[in-house]
């Protein structure tokens, strides 16, 4: 069953067409690599899915339903240089926090923790995605049973991860790779089916990012989550991916299983073999 699925999707800005025609599906339990050369339009696509952006053109469907469709109106008609010009015909938009509920977290190129929080600070900020009480009552602290709860959920996941030993620590302080690894779980914590990484392996040295591996697959299997990775570490995108989709210049380059990406030419020519330059 696909969890995720895009289909003809384009994102246009003024005369610049960053994501074109777009396609792709990413089932239950997989985890699916997006890569490509900086600026192919890789972060774009996360930030279509997540809400940041309306797609120009196109459909994000989620767990069996549509969740967001536009098509290109007012000045965008006369400017859009995307393909399926007259394909779609309305209009469903959500915000990031909708898209998050539905059960999407991502984290980012940067690190995006708080960094004068501590680590189970961090987790349990998260956690109040989740909240059923309203902010009245969050801010007088009215419903202490919701809020409990979460704080023993926060702790729990810690726990599971390994790093309950640092939670009271403050999360500037954690090393480079523990860092990346709390801001995973700071996403765990929204209680995610579809886990979207952006170069979570960014200014890893090698034994890191084999590390980072390991844990990406721990978490899959444990939290029966699926992800769809971005990444620039082919040794990792290759280790752990059940498929890889390669986009250039925004345009979808190739698809298939690792095995088949490593021995595709056109692919080879565009990226693989500069992979590692960044």
């Amino acid at each position: 069953m696909n969890l995720l699925s895009l289909n003809d999707v384009t994102m246009q800005f003024g005369g610049v067409v960053a994501v074109n025609n777009l396609s792709l599906t990413v089932k239950k339990g997989e985890i699916v690599s997006l890569i490509g050369p900086n600026g192919a339009g890789k972060s774009t696509v996360f930030n279509v899915i997540t809400g940041v952006y309306a797609p120009t053109n196109g459909v994000v469907s989620f767990d069996g339903e549509k969740m967001i469709e536009n098509y290109p109106k007012g000045k965008m008609k006369r400017l859009y240089a995307g393909e399926n010009r007259e394909k779609y015909t309305k209009i469903m938009l959500k915000r990031p926090d909708e898209i998050t509920k539905l059960g999407i977290a991502r984290t980012f190129q940067n690190i995006r923790l708080f960094r004068s929080m501590t680590v189970f600070e961090n987790v349990l900020t998260a956690m109040h995605v989740r909240r059923t009480s309203n902010v009245f009552s969050a801010v007088f602290r009215i419903n202490h049973k919701e809020e409990a709860g979460m704080r023993e959920k926060s702790a729990a996941l810690l726990k599971s991860i390994g790093l309950e030993q640092l939670q009271n620590m403050p999360a500037s302080s954690l090393s480079y790779g523990k860092q990346r690894q709390l801001e995973i779980v700071r996403a765990l914590a929204t209680g995610p089916k579809l886990l979207l990484l952006d170069e979570p392996a960014a200014g890893m040295n090698p034994q890191e990012s084999e590390e980072l591996a390991e844990f990406i697959l721990k978490i899959r299997s444990r939290y029966e989550l699926t992800i769809l990775l971005i990444e620039h570490h082919m040794d990792m995108v290759m280790g752990i991916s059940d498929k890889i989709y390669v986009v250039d210049f925004g345009k979808l380059l190739a698809s298939g299983t690792p095995e088949e990406i490593q021995q595709n030419q056109a692919v080879i020519d565009a990226y693989l073999g500069g992979a590692e330059d960044g």
